[in-house]
């Protein structure tokens, strides 16, 4: 969520005015209210929230537009089950007067919540992670998939048309216009950002191209994708929060046999329950060097057992980084040890 904030305020910066935003975390009220209160003046405020403070921040700020991309199991410990956040959502937008929902018609969740709304934009941005929305959330059938997208069999819920879509490295917007992306963020999750982001800029004025120079700019946010050289070798910082994020990180990996240093803690940020790590295919890892650091690292350590991955544990990044082959090594934290190991290597927006 936080690079798709970051990419929205980017585009909406082509406008000329000032943009309060919250892009670099704190996306619970005391944050959104920080965020506001920075920049009391701007014309325009891009706020990520938080999934379970969404109907509140709609209700406080009667916002013009609402942007739902994914939604996938997340701190379970501590976060409503899926479905029922999916519920709450679509209540909240049902009643949103005079507020325009862009949404991603690929996620089924997102696209019921979002179809209670009086308006809504449909984005094709994807959907690779699939095990959360293997049912309808209308009826509760099994959903069936092909190349035109999801649909049910049972009450004939089904993808929504859509008006902006993603293609390859390029975006098609609601003209039909086809334009490359060429951002300077890595991975097919952030080309499903920069198509939502589009869609918001250009609801507020800012054209396409108005916008694209400005995104592509965008090279980090808050430490994620940032390189950093540590003790004569590149790192890169990958941020991972659940599945559906280490999915996405995997997907940017430096080609095989690239290093890479895999780290997991389990503090209140992070939801203390790991069970989550059953839910990842560790299989994408096989032919890498694996290191292994984190307060749980004997969970995750487990789990690439039970896949029969190969690893090393290590205390830290600096032992990591000693033990990695080759000039690189990427690095994939869930969120505190995300914070720790960028608060070791130096801190970099």
């Amino acid at each position: 969520m936080a690079t798709t904030t970051r990419l929205i305020s980017a585009a909406l910066e082509a406008l000329g005015q000032e943009v309060a935003t919250n892009a670099f975390g704190a996306n619970m009220e005391a944050g959104l209210a920080s965020a506001l209160g920075r920049a009391p003046d701007a014309p325009y405020a891009v706020l990520e929230t938080d999934e379970r403070y969404l109907p509140a921040v709609i209700e406080a700020t009667s916002p013009r537009v609402v942007v739902l991309l994914n939604l996938s199991r997340d701190q379970m410990d501590r976060a409503a089950e899926i479905w029922l956040t999916a519920r709450r959502w679509r209540q909240a937008l049902s009643e949103a007067a005079g507020c325009l929902v862009i949404a991603n018609a690929d996620d089924p969740l997102i696209a019921w919540a979002a179809s209670a709304a009086p308006r809504v934009t449909w984005i094709a941005a994807g959907q690779r992670w699939h095990e959360d929305s293997w049912c309808c959330p209308e009826c509760g059938s099994h959903l069936r998939r092909d190349e035109l997208g999801w649909r049910c069999g049972e009450c004939g819920s089904a993808r929504p048309s859509t008006r902006w879509v993603l293609s390859d490295d390029a975006v098609i917007d609601d003209a039909g216009q086809i334009h490359q992306l060429s951002l300077g963020l890595p991975g097919r999750a952030n080309r499903s950002n920069a198509v939502v982001a589009l869609a918001v800029a250009s609801y507020f004025g800012a054209s396409v191209e108005q916008a694209l120079p400005r995104m592509r700019q965008v090279k980090s946010v808050a430490g994620r994708y940032t390189q950093v050289q540590r003790h004569g070798k590149q790192v890169r910082l990958l941020l991972a929060k659940n599945p559906a994020g280490w999915l996405e990180a995997f997907d940017v990996l430096a080609p095989a046999p690239g290093p890479v240093l895999l780290a997991v803690n389990a503090q209140t940020p992070d939801g203390k329950d790991t069970s989550w790590l059953w839910d990842v295919d560790y299989r994408v890892l096989a032919g890498r060097p694996v290191l292994v650091a984190g307060e749980r690292r004997l969970d995750l350590a487990v789990r690439l057992e039970a896949d029969q991955i190969p690893f090393e544990l290590v205390a830290d990044i600096d032992e990591a980084v000693s033990r990695a082959p080759g000039s690189q090594l990427d690095v994939i934290a869930n969120y505190t040890a995300f914070q720790q190991i960028r608060a070791t290597v130096g801190r970099t927006d």
